[in-house]
């Protein structure tokens, strides 16, 4: 596999998590007992911490594609195995 197209790979995996991981670990102002500011919508989070966000992103992102390259390199699961519609 080319050095681009695990990049290109571990990016879309990297962004998944991201998003996949946006509703965990986020307190409203109303759970952490502050005052909301006027015209705040109620879900919104207290405190984002984007580093913390993205560093866990990149460590999910990173365990999700060793996953997928260690099945590239061992054919673990084929594209024969998940055919559902055989001729």
């Amino acid at each position: 596999m080319k050095l681009t197209s695990i990049v290109a790979i571990y990016f879309l995996f990297f962004a998944f998590a991201a998003f996949a991981l946006l509703p965990f670990g986020v307190k409203t102002d109303e759970e952490a007992g502050t005052p909301k500011v006027p015209g705040q919508a109620d879900s919104a989070p207290h405190h984002f911490d984007l580093k913390r966000h993205l560093l866990k992103a990149a460590l999910v992102g990173a365990l999700l594609f060793a996953i997928y390259y260690a099945n590239w390199a061992f054919g673990w699961i084929t594209l024969g195995d998940v055919e559902f519609y055989r001729a």
